[in-house]
């Protein structure tokens, strides 16, 4: 029996950072528009916080409660991103990949914790409607609707940038800055609707709309964070099928076992197998060819496999 390992120093780059260093032009965009957005949403949640305490709108602190913690999440991604640049170390082998995932954990239930707060204050409001100035609502909120429009659209290119496609950490920063939009949009449909009717309980209500349209995102990003921290699988992946497909296709193995694949982030993912061998072939040549195989159809970054005959060595520890 023998255990093949391979080299990790691959694994302590960035993703998708190749040693032309072409790979860091996406991250540098992704960078400064993080840090663009971050300068938006901080220059004007003070704005709003003002607007709102003087207005006596709901949905205005609401915005801005949301741009305050956007201002956290924002922070907290650009953080999470520098830090995925330090190398491995005999602690962490596999360096600070999973940093911006736990970031953007941390931004989803922050997410979660305003919509609780959101939906409590507004079931208030709906109770004794506080007066509400909607000529100062009105105006403060189309400037945020403005600020946060641009700060959508600065994360936007980010997020649809090839290498960052599945980044949840960027989706994280991009809900928070979404939640602010729709939170905008929300207090100029309220400041209307007072203007015109005097009808206060809008502002509740809208706010309670927003905090359920977002409901739903920020679950699935907690949800879907939580899974890669856990080390889940990635989506789709059948071990079963895996091992018929890899015994069918790689001369000299006989079956495939003990299959683990999970993701160290949801762009980057590890695998371990058990390979039976045949007793003719030679050893490193198949384990060439399984990493080779592996690599070319599920896009695993590292894989390490064990070669056996005569029975798996787990089954039999003696």
């Amino acid at each position: 029996m023998h255990d093949h390992h391979v080299d990790h120093d691959h694994l302590r780059e960035p993703a998708h950072d190749h040693s032309h260093g072409h790979g860091r032009a996406p991250a540098a965009t992704a960078d400064r528009r993080l840090k663009l957005a971050l300068a938006l949403t901080a220059g004007f949640m003070l704005v709003e916080v003002i607007g709102g305490i003087f207005s006596g709108s709901l949905a205005l602190l609401a915005d801005a409660g949301h741009m305050l913690t956007d201002v956290l999440a924002l922070a907290l991604a650009l953080w999470a991103r520098h830090q995925t640049l330090r190398p491995a170390d005999a602690q962490r082998s596999y360096g600070y990949h999973r940093l911006p995932v736990l970031a953007a954990f941390v931004n989803g239930l922050a997410l979660l914790a305003i919509i609780v707060w959101i939906g409590i204050e507004a079931v208030q409001r709906l109770l004794t409607p506080p007066p509400v100035a909607g000529e100062l609502m009105l105006g403060v909120a189309a400037a945020g609707l403005l600020v946060n429009i641009a700060a959508f659209f600065v994360l936007r290119g980010a997020r649809h940038d090839h290498d960052h496609a599945h980044d949840l950490n960027l989706r994280g920063a991009l809900l928070h800055v979404l939640g602010d939009l729709l939170g905008s949009a929300a207090a100029i449909v309220a400041a209307v609707v007072i203007l015109v009717t005097g009808w206060m309980p809008i502002d509740p209500l809208l706010s309670l709309l927003v905090a359920a349209l977002i409901l739903r995102s920020a679950w699935r990003l907690v949800r879907e964070s939580a899974h890669v921290l856990l080390e889940g699988t990635p989506e789709g992946f059948d071990a079963a099928q895996f091992a018929d497909r890899l015994v069918a296709d790689v001369a000299g193995v006989r079956g495939v076992h003990h299959v683990h694949h999970w993701m160290l982030t949801p762009e980057r993912s590890l695998m371990t197998l058990h390979a039976e061998l045949a007793d003719a072939v030679d050893d490193d040549r198949v384990v060439r060819e399984i990493k080779a195989w592996v690599k070319s159809h599920y896009r695993v970054a590292h894989v390490t496999v064990q070669t056996e005959r005569g029975g798996c060595a787990d089954e039999h520890p003696h």
